[in-house]
């Protein structure tokens, strides 16, 4: 199966994309495909309106539409500023409306500080549910700085690769399911 990550800061000196990286070697891992998009790369306009009916529509957006309506699945690493989620994460999720219907997701979100982003796990799944996205897992990952390395490597490899294994079980459950119910 085929899973896009989207990396969703697009800060400087940013440390969720150290769990994106990680993410995607811990899905070749087990055994799917994967494709990092990376919010900070794309350099999005404000959203002004969905992409469906932008008369011209970003480029970036269009291949990364077609990116993700391609994927099993999708992964949205988000940070957690001040309780909420990053303009760039609101903006992407805003940004497209048949791409998120009923596509299996999980987010991971995290933080500095030792409860992993869990504040903004509520306010990201209201959007993500109002759109009809399927959200399936959540991986909070607190102390992202000491936990994972600039290259996305874990401090503690054993306590990671448990952790997110389980959390891809349940998206690649809900990846399977979604391909048998559309077949």
């Amino acid at each position: 199966m085929h899973i896009v990550v989207i990396s969703g800061s697009v800060r400087e000196e940013r440390v969720s994309h150290r769990v994106a990286l990680f993410m995607q070697r811990a899905i070749a891992e087990a055994g799917h495909t994967s494709d990092l998009a990376d919010l900070k790369a794309y350099d999005f306009p404000l959203f002004t309106e969905r992409l469906k009916h932008q008369k011209q529509p970003h480029p970036g957006a269009v291949g990364l539409s077609a990116r993700v309506l391609k994927a099993d699945g999708v992964i949205l690493v988000t940070p957690e500023y001040n309780g909420g989620y990053p303009a760039s994460v609101k903006n992407v999720v805003d940004l497209f409306t048949d791409e998120w219907k009923r596509r299996p997701v999980g987010i991971c979100t995290v933080s500095d500080g030792s409860f992993g982003g869990t504040q903004v796990i509520t306010s990201l799944l209201f959007s993500l549910w109002k759109i009809k996205a399927w959200v399936v897992a959540h991986l909070p990952v607190p102390k992202a700085q000491d936990t994972f390395d600039t290259e996305g490597n874990p401090a503690d490899a054993a306590v990671w690769t448990k952790r997110s294994g389980a959390f891809l079980k349940e998206l690649e459950w809900a990846m399977e399911a979604r391909r048998r119910m559309e077949a």
